[in-house]
């Protein structure tokens, strides 16, 4: 998926993440589309990966789904520790810092992020990098923690099809035989895989619907 800022996924490019929560939101009527947790990556044009491939197909499922992303309606939240509470994570920022306390707040990270991603997580903090952690206050922690729980990127379109993994759309399943996969419309006229209306989440499903569909479209 394109994002909005082209220059902070273009810093983060290579990076990926492991055991991340990601949410995409719908601003204008503050709904989750999508939810999940896994894996994801950002390139030189945005974010990729088994969570957000997944999460592109509920997104293209989404009324107004164009005009959302044209006003900047569509919001990648990622928490980057899913596994603590605020309260833990704040319990264990304060551990970090207290080990670290002479050092420049953008040197005392390290333990907590991948290096690729400390700059990004500072900016968003509005927290000074050179400010010493000693004299960072309650409500900066508290900044940073929503960086770190609610890291946003802000979806601008989807990639170009010529770079799709796995298409949407088709002929409808209703008009189809699943015992022969021949048309129910057109006697002798055969479908299978990607140009019928099915489509499923990253793991080995799409492949599985292609090789299904594919044999028993060729033995019948």
């Amino acid at each position: 998926m394109f994002v909005k800022k082209f220059g902070m996924c273009k810093n983060l490019q290579g990076l990926s993440l492991r055991n991340v929560s990601v949410k995409f939101l719908n601003i204008e009527n503050k709904k989750t589309i999508y939810e999940d947790f896994g894996e994801m990556l950002f390139t030189h044009f945005g974010v990729s990966g088994p969570t957000i491939l997944s999460a592109s197909a509920h997104l293209l499922r989404t009324k107004n789904i164009e005009s959302l992303l044209k006003d900047n309606k569509i919001k990648l939240l990622i928490d980057l520790k899913p596994a603590l509470s605020e309260e833990k994570l704040d319990a264990r920022i304060l551990r970090d810092f207290e080990e670290q306390k002479n050092k420049q707040f953008k040197n005392a990270l390290d333990n907590l992020l991948p290096k690729k991603i400390i700059n990004e997580v500072i900016i968003k903090s509005n927290i000074s990098p050179n400010k010493k952690v000693n004299e960072i206050t309650k409500k900066e922690r508290y900044n940073l923690i929503q960086a770190l729980k609610k890291f946003d990127v802000t979806i601008k379109d989807f990639r170009d099809i010529d770079e799709a993994i796995i298409t949407a759309g088709g002929i409808d399943i209703k008009e189809i035989n699943s015992s022969t996969m021949e048309s129910k419309l057109i006697k002798g006229l055969f479908f299978a895989g990607e140009v019928i209306d099915v489509d499923a989440y990253t793991g080995g499903f799409n492949l599985q619907i292609a090789y299904s569909t594919g044999y028993t479209a060729g033995m019948n």
